[in-house]
């Protein structure tokens, strides 16, 4: 009898142990960090975030098994700036020619610059980015699509590339893979240009409307590539001229061969989707599935890609162990640049949830994004924070996680506030600030946004979204109302003076 309970004490003891390890294991100092960057999608486009009308099943799973943020920003209101400042931990406000990038732009991040990447490869991470770049390839003397294109992602820290290198909607219109132009006919060299036509015999959407799937609204008229004209000039390049419909499926197939190779390394995927932005050509299996057009369609492209990333963790055994952060790098836009009925089959749906503005605003909309982390070994599930984040907070963040220094003079604007990525904290950041389309700032402190007074339109009359800017100061009360509607800036002076003092303080750092 003393032997049986000895040996089932000595059995309990082991499991115990053996326990023990294993969820040390998948709670490990170093798990995989997926970062899912979605393009244009507003707050209230994900059914988790309680507005939107198309389902988004696989996403609001991710916040069910996860955390959701309910005050998390994208540091500007349009791409390449979020871009930036996500990698850098640098507020691209800071550096100038970081606005939205031409095609053909070189290389935005400094080669000396530390980025995310880089910092995760110090820390023992094998690193990659898929999916759209928008932050410029190749030297002063721009990149060399027909050759080596360099400097470019793997020189600021990442192993393997693989880019949609600006936006569907500009030229060149192929994917590059590492340093080069993937299918490239080297007898068919392509030629790029943002100033005038290459061919200028070439069929444009703006003399040849007749060959288009799919018409541009505004701008938009140029180069056309499977029937759908682009922004800038491009001859050349066929064999690698992509198709539009095939974006996610090419992505989640470089995705699925990434991780699949990454089993017993621990690993940093920047997966950059395409979806929602234009144009929105989802794949036929999608085409008229939402009810609300081309862009409900692209949404529910969107929440596949989410739904293929966790199939590919769970085939492979790293979902528990693997952080998913899912975000976006700013807010909402609908018509962005072509006739997608996307203003027509709105119907009830709200993509700004009850947020002002959206893409390119200096309202609330332009940069509070969903926001949605998943870390099954670590983090419990369900759960909702309401603290003040930004994502140039994520660089620090991830270091602190990981145990790696943070040299001076990198990732300057970036603050450590893992405790609340984990949801280990709901203490908001103090302060955090927004950029909109003409770099106008706003300053969010507590419950209090300022914007600052700024010359730039009212409205942009292209996508009829209210940019949020004025001539005199504006303050709001977030918690009194969200939506932006009561400026009380007159009947505080004293909270305009130290906000506006504040942000200029920033502004020197």
């Amino acid at each position: 009898m003393k032997n049986r309970i000895y040996f089932l004490f000595l059995f309990i003891f082991v499991y115990a142990q053996l326990t023990a390890q294993t969820k040390q294991q998948k709670a490990g100092v170093k798990p995989n960090i997926i970062l899912i960057y979605t393009d244009d999608l507003g707050y209230g486009d994900v059914g988790a975030y309680g507005t939107s009308a198309i389902p988004t099943p696989n996403i609001d799973r991710l916040a069910k098994n996860g955390v959701r943020f309910t005050n998390a920003h994208a540091t500007s209101a349009t791409c390449t700036p979020s871009r930036f400042s996500l990698l850098t931990g640098k507020y691209a406000w800071r550096k100038e020619g970081t606005g939205i990038a031409p095609g053909d732009a070189t290389l935005l991040i400094p080669l000396n610059a530390t980025t995310i990447p880089a910092m995760l490869q110090k820390g023992g991470y094998h690193t990659a980015v898929i999916g759209k770049w928008h932050l410029g390839l190749g030297d002063a003397k721009g990149a060399d699509w027909n050759g080596k294109i360099t400097p470019g992602p793997l020189e600021i820290g990442f192993n393997y590339s693989f880019l949609i290198p600006a936006t569907g909607d500009r030229v060149p219109c192929v994917f590059v893979e590492n340093h080069h132009v993937v299918n490239l006919d080297k007898n068919d060299p392509i030629k790029v240009s943002y100033k005038e036509p290459v061919d200028p015999g070439a069929p444009t959407g703006k003399k040849n409307p007749e060959l288009l799937k799919l018409h541009p609204s505004h701008g938009h008229d140029m180069t056309i590539v499977n029937g759908i004209s682009r922004i800038g000039y491009m001859t050349g390049g066929n064999a690698a001229l992509w198709r539009d419909e095939d974006f996610a499926d090419m992505l989640v197939k470089k995705a699925n061969a990434y991780i699949t190779q990454q089993q017993k390394n621990p690993f940093f995927l920047y997966f950059s989707t395409h979806d929602i932005h234009v144009p929105r050509m989802a794949h036929e299996r999608f085409q008229g599935k939402s009810g609300f057009g081309p862009r409900g369609d692209v949404l529910l492209q969107l929440d596949w890609t989410v739904g293929q990333i966790e199939s590919i963790l769970k085939k492979n055994g790293m979902l528990e162990n693997t952080m998913i952060i899912f975000t976006s790098d700013n807010g909402q836009v609908i018509d962005d640049g072509y006739k997608d009925d996307a203003v027509e089959k709105l119907g009830n749906h709200k993509p700004n949830g009850i947020y002002r503005g959206g893409k390119y605003s200096a309202f609330e909309a332009g940069t509070r994004v969903p926001f949605i982390v998943s870390w099954p070994a670590k983090m419990k599930a369900g759960k909702v924070n309401d603290a003040l984040f930004s994502q140039v907070d994520l660089y620090a963040s991830l270091a602190n996680l990981l145990n790696v220094p943070v040299t001076e003079g990198q990732a300057p604007d970036s603050k450590n506030a893992l405790p609340v990525l984990l949801n280990q904290s709901a203490q908001s950041r103090e302060w955090l600030v927004e950029q909109s389309l003409n770099s106008t700032l706003s300053l969010l402190a507590g419950n209090w946004k300022y914007i600052e007074p700024s010359k730039g339109p009212k409205i942009n009359k292209d996508t009829n979204t209210e940019l949020g800017n004025s001539t005199e100061p504006q303050l709001y009360n977030l918690a009194d109302d969200p939506g932006e509607t009561k400026n009380l800036a007159a009947s505080f002076p004293e909270k305009v003076n130290e906000m506006k003092a504040l942000l200029e303080k920033i502004k020197q750092k």
